[in-house]
């Protein structure tokens, strides 16, 4: 192990103790409640056990006639206010994502994808968001490391699937779940690509422009800025293949700190030998994904995955 990979797993190892008491839980496992065609895939409903808290509701696509073992997209839903959709926007989409849902444009690619209901969101949600974050608090959890935790060990699950490519697995998402993947690919190097569509966010670009209130509560790591920066966290994803999409006028993500974590990654990837691996793509937009947005995923995923 060279000495860039032995600093990326102690600050792997840091970022995790930032996240709180965290469930010391065994083998994942699953129910599945139906299986049903739709128009272009299959949809499972699907029970995980996670956590031993509660369980976790969850759905996987794959195409109707898939090429085995298929690659896989870890699909992380928005925040957006909207608790009661969660996992339900893989195959219905979202008010802030272009037509159709990622289940049919992954799906018809040979993609298959998973997506959970995180916590306090879909079948989950029965209480609110800050009595939930105040009630982990005091039992020393972090909602942000529970939700994290929960994602890391749904894709437990998902490469343990034998249809499944283990070796083939991506983490896409927008806004929360952009934010979900880019964290879970700085954690576990199983994500072999990520995508993340409007929330890469330099904090203390967040905070000169008095922006944490337009992030949830879920989003907030006691001691983070202590010890961590977003480009830093995100250079743990490093050398594998990461595009980052953003508006310009997107106030959870201040341009000028895109461009201070742009420069920090073109750094990183450059003296890891993989320019290429490596995009930030920004449009003249705010809070939503652009069709450019859209062809530029797709195109990546294509690619790299």
């Amino acid at each position: 192990m060279g000495r860039a990979e032995k600093n990326r797993e102690e600050n792997r190892r840091k970022l995790w103790s930032l996240l709180g008491e965290l469930p010391q839980t065994g083998p994942v496992s699953s129910e599945k409640i139906s299986e049903e065609p739709r128009e272009g895939y299959i949809l499972e409903n699907l029970i995980l056990d996670l956590n031993g808290f509660e369980p976790v509701p969850a759905l996987f696509v794959k195409p109707l006639e898939p090429s085995l073992p298929m690659p896989a997209v870890f699909y992380s839903h928005v925040h957006g206010g909207e608790y009661k959709m969660g996992k339900r926007e893989l195959v219905k989409g979202w008010r802030g994502l272009q037509d159709p849902p990622y289940a049919v444009e992954l799906t018809r690619r040979g993609m298959a994808a998973l997506c959970i209901d995180a916590w306090n969101f879909g079948e989950r949600h029965n209480r609110t968001e800050s009595s939930l974050f105040k009630e982990f608090l005091w039992n020393g959890r972090v909602l942000w490391g529970m939700m994290i935790y929960d994602a890391i060990r749904a894709l437990d699950y998902l490469v343990s699937r034998p249809d499944v490519n283990g070796d083939r697995i991506a983490a896409l998402g927008m806004s929360m779940g952009s934010t979900t993947s880019w964290w879970i690919a700085a954690l576990d190097e199983r994500i072999s690509v990520c995508v993340d569509i409007c929330c890469l966010t330099d904090f203390d670009a967040l905070v000169e422009e008095k922006g944490l209130d337009l992030h949830g509560l879920y989003y907030f790591v006691p001691g983070l800025l202590k010890h961590f920066s977003a480009a830093e966290i995100n250079a743990l994803i490093a050398p594998r293949p990461h595009l980052a999409l953003a508006g310009k006028r997107d106030p959870l993500t201040p341009s000028h700190g895109l461009e201070k974590i742009d420069r920090a990654l073109k750094d990183v990837y450059g003296r890891e030998g993989a320019p290429d691996a490596w995009r930030l793509e920004v449009e003249n937009e705010a809070h939503t994904e652009t069709p450019a947005m859209r062809n530029a995923t797709l195109e990546w995923l294509q690619r790299w995955l």
